[in-house]
């Protein structure tokens, strides 16, 4: 967690002193929820490492979770360049929002879908658990991943060729989870894919 202190604040902007703090799951990337933070709260969430505002209408202090059990665990916090709101990378337990969804906000629930998916295969691969397709590929090793990429990789082709796009999306899915499944039997993940790509592009 980084070691931001409370007195790197700027709170001169911030109305009764209430620091607002955007959520964001630190796999997806989705926007979770925003909340709002005093003293007391910051210095909770840093000590705890689960996030804790400051509830405008109770008057209190509220650690997200603490009745239902849908915690936010911290994992980054980051000051805006104003250092007058916070931005708080997180792993929830559950549903963040009251209604049971998983954001607050309505954006479309497919967005970020693909690096949750890549962090499953990433514990499918750290438990092995049985009876899942995933372990089996990691038990048959890189030959066994590649060729499966290489396979959905010229059905997907065949398909763009064809113009057929429901197979195109179908088959593309096929690629583009046997590739992810491969990112981490060698040891990488998409970071390092973004990495190389931002390298060529700058």
């Amino acid at each position: 967690m980084n070691d931001i202190k409370f007195e790197d604040l700027n709170l001169s902007k911030c109305a009764d002193g209430l620091l607002p703090v955007i959520v964001q799951d630190a796999v997806s990337m989705k926007v979770l929820m925003l909340g709002y933070m005093n003293r007391e709260a910051f210095e909770k969430t840093m000590a705890t490492g689960k996030v804790t505002f400051f509830s405008r209408t109770r008057n209190q202090l509220w650690t997200k979770g603490e009745t239902s059990g849908n915690f936010l665990n911290v994992e980054e916090v980051y000051l805006d360049c104003d250092g007058d709101t916070l931005l708080v990378k997180a792993h929830p337990v559950g549903p963040t929002c009251h209604r049971g969804t998983e954001s607050c906000f309505d954006t479309p629930s497919e967005e970020g879908f693909i690096r949750k998916l890549s962090a499953l295969i990433q514990q499918r691969h750290k438990e092995m658990p049985e009876n899942s397709y995933t372990t089996r590929l990691f038990i048959k090793g890189v030959k066994k991943i590649a060729q499966k990429v290489g396979e959905e990789a010229v059905e997907s082709a065949i398909e763009a060729v064809d113009g057929n796009r429901p197979r195109f999306i179908y088959e593309a899915a096929d690629l583009l989870y046997h590739y992810l499944v491969l990112l981490e039997q060698m040891g990488c993940d998409l970071t390092d894919i973004e990495k190389e790509l931002l390298f060529r592009h700058s």
